[in-house]
């Protein structure tokens, strides 16, 4: 007789570490939030750079789709990272994530500042510009992604119990 038998939490040890052993590196990367709200903030600013950069256009239909294409993708490598993780535990994963991708994406900023590549629309920005334009950027991101998370968990929460069936009641809880 073995000294340890195997129980139901040695069981479930062995099958977290054997399905963590089984993840490859881009799925422990999304599960990762320093990694992905780095990402996040370094697209972001990337695209915007590019956009201030190469594509100035005083239409408004060219602000509006730049606009809504960086709401896209912040919204999608949100819900890309979020979306490993069950809604209860968003409740800390989203500010988290707000605050490394704020803090990512004004580091950025400084870095092209410093170089010379920041741009405040069709004009190299200044440091005193860095500034506004850091405490807009972190104020946006602060709110904008915690509502966002709000507002996909209680339209998970819906879809989930919409979908999927419920329990009957057994004849011996009568």
């Amino acid at each position: 007789m073995p000294l340890l038998r195997p129980t139901a939490v040695m069981t479930a040890i062995d099958l977290d570490e054997a399905l963590e052993e089984k993840q490859s590196l881009l799925q422990r990367l999304v599960l990762n939030v320093v990694f992905m709200a780095m990402l996040t903030g370094i697209t972001l600013r990337v695209y915007r750079n590019l956009i201030l950069t190469y594509g100035w256009s005083d239409r408004w239909l060219w602000v509006a789709g730049t606009f809504l294409g960086q709401v896209a993708i912040l919204f999608l490598l949100t819900t890309l990272y979020l979306g490993n993780y069950h809604a209860k535990s968003w409740l800390w994963r989203a500010p988290l994530f707000a605050v490394i991708d704020a803090a990512t994406e004004v580091a950025v900023s400084y870095g092209m500042l410093r170089a010379g590549l920041e741009r405040i629309g069709s004009l190299p920005a200044t440091f005193e510009d860095w500034e506004g334009s850091a405490i807009r950027l972190t104020t946006l991101r602060l709110t904008l992604i915690p509502l966002y998370a709000l507002a996909l968990a209680i339209v998970s929460t819906i879809v989930r119990w919409l979908i999927l069936p419920r329990e009957k009641p057994s004849a011996l809880s009568s």
